[in-house]
């Protein structure tokens, strides 16, 4: 049965891909951005209803997390407005650990809408679409939490899982946790990473505040600088966090992405050799 289906954020690392797998099983997809038609935007809760109209089915990430306060107004208003609209079912995208994230996960769950949400550890996409690529290229990653051994899932896995969940009712009401197959921490991660490259990548590990402070020193703004404090201390901190799931082989049948894997894959794509010397 094919569905009319807004995805969310369906630019960004877990969205694009929504939006392909969804598309190639048929669906008809629009991308809910500032510049989609209608537009859609979550500071604007006047767009959310007619980007809503007409749709069966959504696919919900807030940006830049459901940590950040205001993320909760949104959501409880957004569930409205898809109620309202007749929406059958939504997916969010939750972070695993995060106490923040579970009580939007609440609003969801309480909306009245049939739901799924999937719970996501920290992406492996991080060090080469995201936060920690200039890193990778400069050779040198200063990161805290050392001792956090970490499951990072992959976001081709993440979108797979959506996009079953999405059009598959059987796993309404459920929460899905995805993970990779094993524990890393980021000295392990940048080491495996310096070998798939070959080149000498060093890890260096760092207070929080002194990852703030350099945060701050790039002009990053107050709002990101707080969340990545808060995304180390609150959630790497959490034991629960450090957990592996197997509900990636339980939805699509077959193992989650390794780490190692993700690498050969990056590797081959070449974006970590761009040139060093202009960072």
């Amino acid at each position: 049965m094919e569905h009319n289906i807004l995805v969310i954020g369906g630019t960004g690392k877990t969205g694009h891909r929504v939006v392909k797998g969804l598309k190639k099983h048929g669906h008809h997809v629009t991308v809910g951005s500032r510049q989609g038609t209608p537009a859609f935007d979550w500071e604007d809760p006047t767009t959310y209803a007619p980007a809503l109209k007409g749709m069966d089915r959504a696919y919900i990430v807030y940006y830049p997390d459901l940590a950040v306060p205001g993320a909760k107004e949104a959501i409880d208003k957004l569930t409205e407005v898809a109620l309202k609209e007749g929406l059958e079912k939504v997916v969010l995208l939750s972070g695993k650990g995060e106490k923040e994230a579970e009580a939007c996960e609440d609003i969801v769950a309480n909306s009245g809408l049939n739901y799924t949400i999937v719970r996501a550890s920290w992406f492996n996409q991080n060090f080469s679409e995201g936060a920690f690529l200039d890193n990778i290229l400069a050779g040198q990653v200063a990161l805290p939490m050392p001792e956090a051994e970490i499951p990072f899932v992959d976001v081709n896995d993440i979108a797979d899982v959506v996009t079953e969940v999405l059009t598959n009712d059987s796993y309404n009401g459920q929460t899905i946790t995805v993970t990779g197959p094993r524990k890393m921490t980021f000295k392990e991660v940048v080491e495996t990473i310096s070998k798939g490259v070959g080149r000498n990548i060093i890890y260096q590990p760092i207070s929080i505040e002194a990852f703030q402070e350099g945060m701050k020193a790039a002009g990053l703004p107050d709002s990101y600088v707080w969340l990545f404090g808060y995304l180390f201390k609150e959630v790497l901190g959490n034991p629960d966090n450090q957990e592996v799931s197997t509900d990636v082989t339980k939805v699509l049948g077959r193992e989650a992405t390794d780490f190692e894997d993700y690498v050969k894959e990056t590797v081959a794509t070449g974006v970590w050799n761009q040139a060093v010397s202009s960072m």
